[in-house]
């Protein structure tokens, strides 16, 4: 017989306390025979004749319950197996609050999705006021709804005006947020959460809260209308239709509070089970999948070493960031090297910014923005760099200087210390091609903003240990990043497939399409920006460097339009000089707007000829050749790489779940037959690769399973 994942323990006041552990696991997760398994205990409780309630806690050391366990979305066969799922949770949940008796949840750590339905369906909730209790319902970035009972719980506990953005956002709260919005009835340190919880279920049950004045208004008739409105709107504007997950959120709760709980929670099952049947749902929950696979890799099979100490060469605005991200999120002591003590304090400056963000949003206190920022040194010398295991190159993109970078960090560091280069396009093996210790030199590819980029690209070249491999994967992970191992070719996989994608858009305005017609397409298209927007914010100098690299070594379909050499010209960068394709405008607001001056620069006459949908359709398939061409050469290890490389480093879709997903999706024979009728209408840089013709000829997918 399988083992509970709920055990009652009784104290002598007659409190039943059920400790959930789910056994064998790291994290507690629901799953459907767990509530057979609740009911017992909740049975096994009632024999006490005297009980006097119930409290729900962690038998983990930082999680109370991490969600439902999503791997029983993919048994599910049909709409209507996955809806009746929802309806077992939902009676599950009921259950619990029908009890005659009082139960309290006393919450530490994650309280998320099914945890916090759970937690909704007790009479009170005490959270731990720990940094790792973060309470929400997720559900929305899978593509689903909360099927529980959340859509309905939360809005009349908390209120429609603050419920409804929590579920349609999947934006998770701290301990003295959910205290300040009514979700947890109290916040304490996690010494007395029991017995705070204890003492709660002792008071017994209370009558439902009642909503301030101002949620009271919203909830009438009129300004309900309007309320929805409003949210529909803005939902429209965000999503684009891209995610109907958020459509049916404001549908379910929409329902409840005109129709009734009845009605309510029988829209929100039927919408959970229709949902997890979309091809959005499948491709969210494939890279959460993904994602949480790859934490668990090394990249190679050897032991990291312990890392103690980093160095960071540059305070630029890369320098800075991997400094933060290193001090702040891995906790290691940085020391930053500049050749300016401009530079040093630069970075210091936008460490402390950050930190002074998370103290006004009561996220730390100042005497922990001190405590990190005593993290942080610097200088313009080798000056405490003897003792670094790892030091993080992030000077100019020229090759002479990062090979100087290596002989300097060779001559003033220990013999083990690892080199890590942030190159963008230049080839590893040629920033240790001089190195006395090539095995200690690495790629160590971030993108900007480093802070909130989730994605670094690790290259090592031939000559790179295992060691050196596995160390730098590790610091990646600590410093909060999802790392992805790629080959020493030139471009690496992220600017490999972008480069492309961007060309393309170029061509585009080059045939007259207006700037923001080409970046409104790729926006509705699902990604976050446009690509000439995009090619603003990186910089077009910076851009300008890369392509010659990468038609260099993979010829003419890298070629840039020569027509933008003007663009260079006319000392237009982007964001960072204020012009580029847009003009950008000071002020608090900083916004821009597309600069009418292009056209005439590139000799075009600006009117949109082409739909958005043949727009897109031209920038991502040059992207999708492109992917698969890095799979067949080995640039990345497997699909999955691909797909987490191109959503978490340029913003690829995450509904369509990555460039091999999408394909797969479609048919390797679509999108080759795609790229045929786009070769014969705009050129050969659009014949399809030998991947996909092999693909589309044996009928196979890229993902095996």
């Amino acid at each position: 017989m399988e083992q509970s994942a709920f055990s009652l323990q009784m104290r002598p006041d007659h409190v039943g306390v059920i400790v959930i552990d789910v056994p064998g696991e790291k994290m507690n997760t629901l799953r459907a025979a767990f509530a057979q398994q609740l009911a017992a205990v909740i049975d096994e409780a009632r024999r006490d004749t005297q009980l006097a309630g119930l409290v729900l806690i962690s038998g983990k050391p930082d999680n109370f319950i991490a969600g439902a366990d999503i791997g029983m979305i993919a048994d599910c066969g049909s709409a209507q197996e996955a809806e009746s799922l929802a309806r077992q949770g939902q009676q599950a949940m009921a259950a619990i609050a029908a009890l005659p008796f009082p139960v309290v949840a006393a919450i530490h750590g994650a309280c998320l999705g099914g945890g916090l339905e759970l937690a909704l369906a007790c009479d009170a909730r005490i959270c731990s006021l720990d940094d790792k209790t973060r309470l929400g319902l997720p559900e929305v970035q899978l593509g689903l709804l909360p099927g529980s009972g959340g859509t309905q719980r939360l809005p009349r506990l908390i209120g429609l005006r603050q419920a409804l953005p929590l579920i349609l956002t999947g934006k998770t709260l701290r301990a003295k947020q959910a205290r300040r919005l009514g979700l947890v009835d109290d916040a304490v340190p996690q010494a007395i959460l029991l017995e705070t919880a204890a003492a709660r279920a002792l008071k017994g049950k209370h009558a439902a809260r009642t909503l301030p004045l101002r949620d009271r208004v919203i909830e009438a008739p009129l300004a309900r209308h309007a309320f929805f409105a409003l949210a529909q709107r803005e939902t429209a504007r965000k999503t684009h239709g891209n995610y109907p997950a958020a459509q049916r959120i404001i549908d379910a709760v929409r329902t409840g509070i005109e129709q009734g709980n009845e009605a309510g929670y029988l829209a929100e099952a039927r919408a959970f089970g229709e949902l997890a049947m979309t091809p959005q749902s499948a491709a969210l929950r494939s890279l959460f999948f993904a994602s949480t696979a790859m934490k668990k890799e090394r990249g190679a099979e050897a032991e990291p070493r312990a890392l103690h100490q980093v160095g960071v060469l540059g305070g630029g605005l890369m320098g800075g960031g991997i400094a933060s991200v290193t001090a702040i999120n891995a906790g290691l002591p940085v020391r930053i090297k500049d050749i300016h003590l401009q530079g040093v304090n630069h970075a210091l400056k936008a460490s402390w910014e950050g930190l002074s963000k998370k103290v006004r949003r009561r996220h730390i206190s100042a005497a922990q923005r001190q405590q990190q920022m005593a993290r942080i040194t610097g200088g313009t010398d080798y000056q405490g760099f003897a003792g670094r295991d790892l030091v993080i190159e992030a000077v100019f993109e020229e090759l002479s200087l990062k090979q100087q970078m290596v002989r300097e960090v060779e001559a003033h560091c220990a013999p083990h210390t690892i080199f890590a280069s942030n190159t963008s396009s230049l080839p590893i093996a040629d920033i240790a091609a001089q190195a006395q210790r090539p095995e200690n030199v690495i790629g160590l590819h971030y993108f900007s903003p480093v802070e909130k980029m989730p994605l670094v690209e690790v290259i090592p070249h031939a000559g790179t240990s295992q060691q050196t491999l596995t160390t730098t994967v590790a610091l990646a992970k600590k410093q909060g990043k999802t790392p992805i191992v790629v080959a020493d070719r030139a471009g690496f996989y992220v600017n490999r497939i972008l480069t492309p994608y961007i060309n393309e858009a170029m061509r585009c305005l080059l045939e007259g399409e207006p700037v923001e017609h080409i970046d409104r397409a790729l926006v509705r298209a699902g990604f976050p920006v446009g690509p000439i927007q995009l090619l603003d914010e990186v910089g077009i100098d910076v851009g300008s460097k890369i392509a010659p690299v990468l038609q260099q070594a993979w010829g003419e379909r890298f070629a840039a339009p020569a027509a933008f050499d003007a663009v260079l010209k006319d000392d237009r960068k982007g964001r960072k000089n204020g012009k580029g394709f847009y003009l950008y405008g000071g002020g608090r607001r900083g916004g821009k707007k597309p600069d009418p001056a292009i056209y005439p620069l590139l000799g075009v006459q600006p009117a949109a000829r082409q739909s958005e949908a043949q727009i897109a359709e031209r920038c991502i398939m040059m992207m999708l050749n492109e992917a698969a061409r890095c799979l067949d050469e080995g640039v990345i290890r497997s699909p999955r790489d691909g797909d987490v490389g191109a959503v978490f480093g340029i913003g690829f879709p995450p509904f369509l779940g990555g460039p091999f997903r999408y394909m797969d999706r479609r048919g390797a024979a679509d999108i080759a037959q795609t790229l045929r009728a786009l070769m014969r209408q705009h050129g050969e840089r659009f014949a399809p690769c030998e991947a996909l013709l092999a693909a589309e000829q044996q009928e196979r997918k890229f993902y095996i399973s």
